[in-house]
């Protein structure tokens, strides 16, 4: 009886070190890094993109307002 127990908890733990579900820091961290890239190489489209929305917006509350 004593050995069986023994040997279940042995196999919980086998598995818990075998399980892989969720996202690591190392997964998390690469993710940043490749979004912070992104963002340096494509800067300046996205500062045109922001400007020209934040124009129509302005725009288009103005018309609204009058």
């Amino acid at each position: 009886m004593l050995k069986r127990q023994k040997e279940n908890r042995l196999k919980g733990f086998r598995n818990f070190l075998r399980e892989e579900e969720g996202m690591g820091t190392v997964e998390i961290i690469l993710i940043i890094v490749v979004l912070i890239g992104l963002v340096i190489i494509f800067k300046t489209q996205l500062r045109s993109l922001v400007e020209k929305v934040f124009e129509k917006i302005t725009t288009d509350s103005n018309t609204v307002m009058e």
